[in-house]
């Protein structure tokens, strides 16, 4: 084997990722993020007569249905490179934000988890971070306690997060302040609307509150969604602010060291790296071979 494969890999490091997204990953996460969609925002288009109360079943239904979706997206970015490397840095990092999440015990939104899923995600590509965001809350929710038919969301919605880190602008080009302003910008909004996002999977459901933020099945759109504002300023907004705060304060003071941290062991661990094999020396390998 040639010496100068992992000189080669260290000297592309920055455009290499640890997940590459080939035609079947982005069929696959399309696919997903799709049925997603569809099961946090069926009820807003869910008719009067539709029997939301009998509907309580469908959120455990989901439940079911997105991990094994979720499942289908792992299996499908591993057959486009996801290798033994790529999956011990997962499994490291998905460890790290479990075991960060708790750290705030969602007091007042303190969640330091999300700074590290979007800088991860930034450094190692959308596919990955899809895929990390998702393991890490899995992960968490089984450190927590806070296994139930809210999982699959939170799953589906940090993926969310990651991913969208690793389709921002500029991953080979962008550094210092900038990127960290870039980053910082895009954790606070992401905190905010993983919140909002969260708020439709159990708003629908909740019975006894006033009519003014509850929702009423059958409802225009339109007079759905300002209830559904006014049920988050209510309720979340008080979460969600604080969570995109700390998420920005971690980033702008902390954002700096782990990008160089995630980039060096990224270039260190040479995903992909290319392996070639030389010709044995035909001579060497005559002149040694033959008994004296």
């Amino acid at each position: 084997m040639t010496s100068d494969a992992p000189e080669r890999a260290v000297r592309v490091g920055r455009k290499v990722r640890a997940v590459r997204l080939g035609p079947r990953s982005v069929a696959a996460l399309a696919l997903v993020s799709a049925i997603g969609v569809m099961a946090f925002g069926w009820p807003l288009l869910a008719g009067s007569a539709s029997g939301l109360a009998h509907s309580r079943d469908a959120p455990w239904l989901f439940a079911a249905l997105l991990p094994m979706l979720l499942a289908v997206v792992v299996a499908t970015i591993a057959d486009s490179g996801l290798d033994a490397k790529a999956i011990a840095m997962l499994g490291v990092l998905a460890a790290a934000g479990a075991a960060m999440r708790p750290l705030g015990a969602g007091t007042a939104g303190i969640e330091p988890m999300f700074f590290l899923m979007v800088l991860a995600g930034r450094v190692l590509g959308p596919g990955f971070g899809f895929v990390l965001g998702s393991v890490a809350m899995f992960a968490s929710a089984l450190l927590t306690g806070g296994v139930g038919p809210w999982m699959p969301f939170q799953m589906l919605s940090m993926g969310w997060v990651s991913m969208g880190a690793g389709l921002l602008p500029g991953p080979d080009r962008l550094r210092g302040r900038r990127e960290l302003v870039l980053l910082a910008g895009y954790g606070a909004v992401s905190a905010v609307l993983y919140g909002l996002v969260m708020n439709l999977q159990g708003w629908p459901y909740i019975g006894g509150m006033a009519s003014g933020v509850s929702f009423v099945p059958g409802d225009p759109l339109p007079d759905n969604l300002a209830r559904y504002l006014a049920y988050c300023l209510a309720t979340s907004l008080g979460w969600d602010l604080p969570r995109a705060v700390v998420t920005v304060l971690l980033t702008l003071t902390l954002g700096g060291t782990l990008l160089k941290a995630l980039r060096r062991a990224t270039r260190r661990a040479a995903f992909d790296a290319p392996v070639s094999f030389d010709a044995p020396d035909a001579g060497g390998a005559s002149r040694g071979g033959a008994p004296g």
